[in-house]
C-alpha cells in the first residue's frame, strides 16, 4: 500500500483573537504570567495553565477571560499560568503556526535531569523559573489545542490518580492513559504528578484543533468540569454548567516516533477514527510498515506532518473506565 503525498501544512483559518495579556504579566506569585487567587479557606492549590505552546491562543482567551470576571476559589488557592510568554508574543494570525516555541518545546522539559542541567534555551529557563511555584500546586490542569483533526479528548498519563481527574472533570468526552512523547517529558509527567507516593494529580486537555470558537467552548466546559469535581458547590456565572455525558476510556497500547522524514499515512486519519482490524497498515516510515497491533485500533491525535524524532500518533484500545 502506498501512502498519501505527505501535506503541505495547510493555511489554517484563524476564527479567534488572541487577547492581549498584558495586564496579567506581573501577576502576584513573583512569576510573571502567574496569578493566585485563594479563598483564605483550607483548600487544594489547582492551576490552570494556558499558553504551554505559544500559538495555542485558546486557553490564553479562557484564563483572560477568568481572570477578567473576578473567578476566585472557594476553597483553597486558583493559579492562573499563562506559560510561554516568548512564544505567545511571537504570535501571528497570518502564520499561526511558527509560534509554537522560541527555541524548544517547554512541554518536552520537565525530566528533573533536564531541569537540574546546565543547559540553557529560552523556554528551559522558562521552566526553572515556574517550577517553584508548579512544586507549590496539588491539582494541575493544561489546556491545550490541536493543529490537525481531532475529537477533543483529555490525557491523564499512566497514573491512576491522574486518570480519577480526567474522570471527575467529565469534560471531554474521551480520556486517554498514555505514557507521553520519546522526546521529552510533558508538565503533566513532571514527578509531583505522575509518580504514585505524592497524592498530586495532572491532566491536559486537548480541547479541538487550534484557532476554533468551539475549541474555547471545550476548554470552558473542561475547566467547569474540573472545578465542580473538586468543588461540588462551586459556581461562578463565567462558567458554564458542566453537562453530563458519557465518558469513554482509552489505553495507549503502542507509541508511533517517526523515525524516518519520509513518514507518511496511506490515508488523511483525524484523531478519534478507529481502524478495525489488527495488522492494518497505516503509514509508511521510509520502507518500513506502521501496522495496527490490535483489533479496534483507535488513533489518538495523528499528526500529518510528523518531524523525524517526534510522535506521529498514538494507538490505543478502548477499556473500561
Amino acid at each position: 500500500m502506498s501512502p498519501i503525498k505527505q501535506p503541505q501544512v495547510p493555511s489554517f483559518e484563524v476564527q479567534i483573537t488572541a487577547p492581549d495579556i498584558g495586564r496579567w504579566l506581573a501577576g502576584n506569585t513573583g512569576v510573571p504570567g502567574f496569578t493566585t487567587r485563594d479563598s483564605g479557606v483550607a483548600g487544594p492549590h489547582v492551576a490552570l495553565l494556558a499558553i504551554t505552546h505559544g500559538n495555542e491562543v485558546a486557553g490564553a482567551i479562557v484564563l483572560d477571560r477568568l481572570l477578567d470576571a473576578g473567578l476566585t476559589p472557594t476553597r483553597g488557592r486558583l493559579t492562573f499560568g499563562f506559560v510561554d510568554l516568548a512564544a505567545y508574543e511571537r504570535f501571528d494570525p497570518h502564520q499561526p503556526t511558527v509560534s509554537r516555541f522560541v527555541d524548544e518545546d517547554i512541554n518536552r522539559l520537565w525530566d528533573t535531569a533536564v531541569l537540574d542541567s546546565v543547559r540553557r534555551s529560552t523556554e528551559l529557563d522558562r521552566a526553572r523559573e515556574i517550577r517553584p511555584l508548579i512544586d507549590t500546586v496539588d491539582v494541575l490542569f493544561d489546556l491545550h489545542s490541536m493543529l490537525w483533526p481531532s475529537d477533543p479528548l483529555i490525557l491523564c498519563g499512566t497514573s491512576k490518580k491522574g486518570k480519577r481527574l480526567a474522570l471527575g472533570a467529565g469534560q471531554p468526552a474521551l480520556v486517554v492513559a498514555d505514557q507521553g512523547h520519546a522526546s521529552g517529558r510533558r508538565i503533566i509527567d513532571y514527578s509531583r504528578f505522575a509518580d504514585a507516593a505524592t497524592p498530586c494529580a495532572a491532566s491536559l486537555v486537548e480541547a479541538g484543533q487550534h484557532w476554533q470558537s468551539a475549541t474555547v467552548d471545550t476548554m470552558f466546559a473542561s475547566v467547569a468540569g474540573l472545578l465542580r469535581h473538586l468543588d461540588p458547590t462551586a459556581r461562578h456565572p463565567a462558567l458554564p454548567e458542566p453537562v453530563a455525558q458519557t465518558q469513554r476510556f482509552a489505553e495507549v497500547t503502542m507509541v508511533v516516533t517517526a523515525a524516518t522524514s519520509n513518514f507518511a499515512f496511506v490515508e488523511r486519519y483525524r484523531g478519534g477514527d478507529v481502524i478495525a482490524r489488527r495488522n492494518t497498515v497505516i503509514a509508511l516510515d521510509g520502507e518500513t510498515e506502521i501496522r495496527t497491533p490490535h483489533d479496534d485500533c483507535l488513533l489518538i491525535m495523528p499528526s500529518l506532518r510528523p518531524s523525524r524524532g517526534h510522535t506521529a500518533v498514538r494507538l490505543a484500545r478502548f477499556v473500561a473506565a
